[in-house]
Order: structure tokens, then C-alpha cells, then sequence
């Protein structure tokens, strides 16, 4: 079942760190990363669940390193309104 993760930074730095550590933790998908503003950068990733509760856990890990982590959520089995909008 498809789920979505995302992870909110405080830099465009520790968005790439998380973006990174969140792929290599895990069997997921880069969907795409949102300028928030005010320096706030979004990363958000699709897959299976399991997959997605261990991405966010590395990267919300690897954001904590650099004092940058402004959020994070997992959404078990996105409704089509909430894919559509993500991907759109």
C-alpha cells in the first residue's frame, strides 16, 4: 500500500542531507521537494509504509544533526485527493 512521508527543514543544506539519508534508509521515492519560504524546505517521499516510517525516522535523524528539523509526518494509505495534490 502507498504512503507518503514528509520531512520539514529549516535550509536548503539540511534538505539535501535529508533527502539523502531518507533514499538510503529505505526503499522510497523522491516525489519532490517544496520551497515552503522563509528558508523552510519541505522533502516529500513515497512507498510502502514500513519503508516510509524508517525514511522519515532517518531523516528527521539526519535533520536533528544539523539543529534544522521543523516537522515531520507519515500518511499511511493517502487518500487520491491528497496524491493528486501532491503530485500535481
Amino acid at each position: 500500500m502507498e504512503s507518503l512521508g514528509f520531512v520539514e527543514t529549516k535550509g536548503y543544506v539540511p534538505a539535501f542531507a535529508v533527502a539523502d539519508a531518507m533514499a538510503k534508509a529505505a526503499n522510497v521515492e523522491i516525489v519532490k521537494k517544496v520551497w515552503v519560504g522563509a528558508g523552510l524546505v519541505t522533502i516529500v517521499v513515497k512507498g510502502e509504509v514500513g519503508a516510509i516510517r524508517m525514511a522519515v525516522d532517518a531523516g528527521a535523524a539526519a535533520a536533528n544533526q544539523m539543529n534544522s528539523l521543523e516537522g515531520c509526518l507519515t500518511v499511511a494509505r493517502p487518500t487520491e485527493e491528497l496524491m493528486e495534490m501532491i503530485q500535481g
